[in-house]
């Protein structure tokens, strides 16, 4: 009798410390850099300094064969939503700041979840998924607080578009208060502030998507003179002194945490929103193409994971398996204790094991996207009726789809030049397609910088994959991106992008 009740108290106590391993509705730091090249990260190679990114991912996971979106709102919906979006109408472009539309209100979001599971949620930085009615804003979709962007391509200092001022906290227009002060240290402050003030005995979210480092080129000069001398680009320049800005403020963010009693139950999640864009300094060496590209550059993302609660075992090591940004949704809810009951059908899959253990990847497959909207170059006639092999997909509608270690891409997949930095020396790389080119496959695991073309040779493989496409299109919703509504125009509502239907 005695052994049986020591057994059981042994096993109680297993119980709870693996619990504590696996972190009960640990605390979640969510970090989205935006327009972030795959090269521009200290542990890729780059001559950028990004030293708190590199010691986070070498004591922690780093994601290497992770995905993202080509462009900003795809991206930010599947990671609020779970669901592709093909699914979400969302398929086609960024949610500009005049068009009455929105990441629909009928989706559950991540941050609607985890306050279910009694989380404290935040979000500081860029939304952009919406805002045209009160219905689409962040305090509107499971988040307590919000202090950022409600669109994109601000100036870091004024905080303006175009003609509108834009930054809200919660649901007040607040920019005039920030004039002069630059996005990114404004954001961690701000983070900074929601640690020190937060009871760390409730589970804490914060996400912080960041405005960096996005196109206008703008950053103190303190930032920029590190690099003169070193980077003759002027664009590259301001750019490299942008990311170790960004790396700085997080920086800062994780500080604030390791100083507070939450540090050892806190998880760290960081991702790219998509590829860097080589026209405003970003780069994505080796990789092909860039963002709002098909190809790996535009939507391959620097991604890792950080935090005291993994086995050391794990910690410092690179995961190679097929990881999306749609899997946060299941993971970080998986992890929250939460469930998923209610939420639509997902495409994302949990995958703590596979990050934590090091199990195999619950994903097989990944759609990037399919855009019957999307332009085609100028030489072509837009899309036609031309149907590949034996009536599967129809090619000329833009679309890739990557399975095990194969991806194909059909359409215009975008730019797919191979882009050195500046600062190498070497000469770009332009591709020889045909103008009448509509279909690529790759092994990419073999070739992840897609300069083998195998869609001649492997011809079974192409309309293997040309009919899953076509299985996937078949369950698309039409793509949402309505025209532009003059009733939004800042003028209308005191100068302010804000909420206007």
């Amino acid at each position: 009798m005695a052994n049986s009740i020591y057994f059981s108290l042994i096993c109680i106590l297993f119980a709870m410390h693996s619990c504590h391993v696996l972190g009960s509705r640990p605390h979640i730091l969510l970090i989205l850099a935006d327009d972030y090249g795959w090269h521009d990260v200290g542990y890729h190679g780059s001559i950028i300094k990004t030293p708190y990114l590199d010691k986070l991912a070498g004591d922690g996971i780093k994601l290497e064969n992770y995905y993202v979106q080509p462009i900003c709102t795809p991206t930010r919906s599947q990671l609020m939503s779970g669901r592709y979006q093909i699914h979400t109408g969302l398929q086609h472009g960024v949610i500009k700041p005049q068009q009455p539309n929105c990441l629909p209100v009928e989706e559950v979001t991540l941050a609607q979840k985890l306050k279910e599971a009694g989380y404290s949620t935040h979000i500081v930085g860029k939304w952009h998924l919406g805002f045209y009615k009160k219905a689409c804003l962040p305090t509107h979709r499971g988040f307590d607080t919000f202090f950022g962007y409600l669109v994109g391509a601000e100036d870091y200092y004024t905080h303006k578009r175009e003609d509108g001022y834009d930054l809200r906290r919660n649901e007040e227009e607040v920019a005039k208060n920030y004039s002069g002060q630059y996005s990114a240290m404004i954001f961690a402050s701000e983070v900074e502030t929601i640690i020190k003030e937060h009871d760390s005995d409730q589970p804490l979210f914060i996400y912080l998507p960041f405005q960096s480092v996005h196109a206008p080129l703008q950053v103190p000069e303190k930032y920029i003179d590190q690099y003169r001398g070193l980077i003759q680009d002027k664009d590259r320049l301001i750019y490299a002194g942008k990311v170790t800005c960004m790396d700085e403020a997080i920086g800062n963010v994780t500080q604030a945490l390791r100083n507070s009693p939450m540090w050892n139950n806190t998880l760290i999640v960081f991702s790219t929103d998509n590829g860097g864009q080589v026209g405003v300094g970003g780069n994505n060496w080796p990789l092909r193409g860039w963002k709002g590209s098909l190809w790996e550059g535009g939507v391959r993302g620097v991604g890792f994971v950080h935090s005291p609660l993994f086995a050391n075992n794990v910690k410092g090591s690179v995961n190679n398996e097929l990881i999306h940004v749609s899997d946060w949704f299941p993971t970080l809810v998986h992890l929250a204790g939460s469930t998923l009951n209610g939420t639509k059908p997902l495409d994302g899959h949990n995958q703590w094991r596979t990050i934590s253990e090091g199990a195999p990847s619950a994903r097989k497959e990944l759609l990037h996207n399919i855009d019957p909207l999307a332009w085609l170059p100028s030489n072509s006639t837009g899309i036609d009726d031309v149907v590949a092999n034996n009536g599967t997909f129809n090619s000329s509608i833009r679309a890739a789809l990557r399975v095990g270690d194969w991806k194909i891409l059909t359409g215009y997949p975008g730019n797919g030049s191979w882009i050195p930095p500046p600062e190498y020396g070497k000469t770009p790389v332009v591709p020889r397609d045909g103008s009448d080119k509509r279909v690529w496959l790759f092994n990419i695991r073999k070739d992840p910088d897609e300069r083998h073309d195998l869609s001649d040779i492997e011809t079974e493989k192409v309309k293997e994959l040309l009919e899953k496409i076509e299985d996937y299109y078949k369950t698309a919703v039409p793509p949402r991106y309505p025209k532009y509504d003059p009733e939004s125009d800042p003028k209308l509502h005191g100068g302010n992008w804000g909420p206007w239907r």
